[in-house]
């Protein structure tokens, strides 16, 4: 019995590690998704594997995942926007995964009462499946709202504080720039994420 809780967490170790590294070759992979003179601001699919993780390992586990691979490329790639680019980041999926993952966490396995006079089990497992897949679309939903939120102070405190932008220009750019992007950035996340969980979940929790 021991020798198989060690090889347990042997495992789960081993598929944290893979999607760090996963994480890590995702953030080379960046692409504006809006047009000129919001262009500077880049789609990072980075955040789709750490999404994948808080949902498969928890929200703690997925953050702490995000951040290591976030850390190592901000540390060892001379990244342009240097520690600016890495805070944000990390603030923004943070946020994302730790509320995404808790929300998801709590109410997956949330027992539903649904009773088929005809199949009563075979139903309730189907009920069941739904409700899990409601919950994770529910979860990536809320959790880029809450994303969207905590980036406006982000951008008031910390944009004027490293990039030297005054307070008032940042305030102008929230509305018609900031916000509509990671509005956008959260639905292409959610649509992905979305698809890609229930073909990968499998193999991440297998064994």
């Amino acid at each position: 019995m021991p020798n198989s809780n060690i090889d347990s967490r042997t495992l789960k170790l081993a598929k944290m590690a893979l999607m760090i590294a996963v994480t890590f070759v995702c953030l080379f992979i960046r692409f504006p998704i809006l047009p000129p003179p919001a262009s500077f601001l880049l789609f990072e699919i980075s955040d789709i594997p750490i999404l994948i993780a808080g949902f498969v390992f928890g929200p703690i586990l997925g953050f702490t995942i995000g951040v290591i691979a976030i850390l190592l490329h901000g540390f060892l790639i001379m990244m342009p926007s240097g520690p600016y680019g890495v805070i944000m980041h990390i603030v923004a999926v943070g946020t994302y995964v730790l509320i995404a993952g808790l929300i998801y966490k709590i109410f997956k396995s949330k027992e539903w009462n649904f009773v088929c006079p005809v199949h009563p089990e075979t139903i309730c497992e189907v009920y069941q499946k739904s409700k899990a897949k409601q919950w994770g679309l529910l979860a990536l939903i809320i959790g880029g709202l809450c994303m969207t939120a905590v980036m406006i102070p982000a951008n008031l405190v910390v944009t004027p504080l490293f990039l030297g932008a005054p307070v008032e220009a940042v305030k102008e750019m929230i509305l018609p720039i900031l916000v509509p992007f990671n509005l956008l950035k959260m639905a292409l996340n959610t649509a992905v994420v979305f698809l890609l969980y229930k073909r990968l979940s499998p193999f991440l929790h297998k064994w």
